[in-house]
């Protein structure tokens, strides 16, 4: 227990770092929270109209989740799933921000890319699918949200598909707003500047 309580909390101390937020300012763009949704991932980094700050927040929330777990996997599955969602927390509720985050959906692929990354792979193609098709972020982080905890239980790994789900279901929660804009049709979409 006491790993996993470790694990828990590296995952979110690593997982609190805000990159969006800090790649934007090192840029001069100042604070992205100010800006689009509010938001400090690459979605709402892309709205500042510089498409390599978006990428490399991307990468940056992306390899939050992926560190977290591997170096907890050291200590065993259990370990890395509990690092992989204190890493995820981090991202939604960072105490360096007042518990403000992003809406995780970066770092929610990061964790699938450790713990099983055929998952991974369903959510990416999904993702890219659905964006290319509707040009919204949001949509899109929805439709992939529901799709990899089903294929993680159709890979006969319930114990993760248990942990992601509870993942998917924040993703929802913190995606209300996208949720009420897309069934209103003003839902912003990829590429609008803020």
């Amino acid at each position: 227990m006491t790993i996993i309580i470790i694990a828990l909390a590296f995952g979110y101390l690593l997982g609190s770092i805000p990159f969006g937020l800090i790649i934007t300012r090192a840029a001069g763009l100042g604070d992205v929270r100010k800006i689009g949704s509010g938001n400090i991932g690459a979605t709402n980094v892309l709205r500042t109209g510089n498409k390599g700050l978006a990428a490399l927040t991307l990468v940056f929330d992306v390899l939050k989740g992926t560190i977290a777990v591997l170096v907890a996997a050291n200590w065993g599955m259990e370990a890395a799933m509990a690092a992989g969602f204190g890493a995820f927390l981090g991202h939604l509720f960072p105490v360096w921000l007042g518990f403000m985050g992003g809406k995780g959906v970066a770092t929610y692929l990061g964790v699938l890319v450790a713990l099983a990354w055929k998952a991974a792979l369903v959510f990416a193609i999904t993702w890219l699918a659905v964006a290319f098709l509707s040009r919204y972020s949001s949509l899109a982080a929805l439709v992939s949200a529901v799709a990899s905890p089903a294929m993680l239980y159709l890979m006969d790994l319930p114990e993760q598909a248990a942990v992601v789900g509870v993942m998917s279901i924040l993703v929802f929660m913190k995606h209300r707003a996208n949720i009420a804009r897309l069934a209103a049709g003003t839902e912003s979409r990829i590429g609008a500047k803020g």
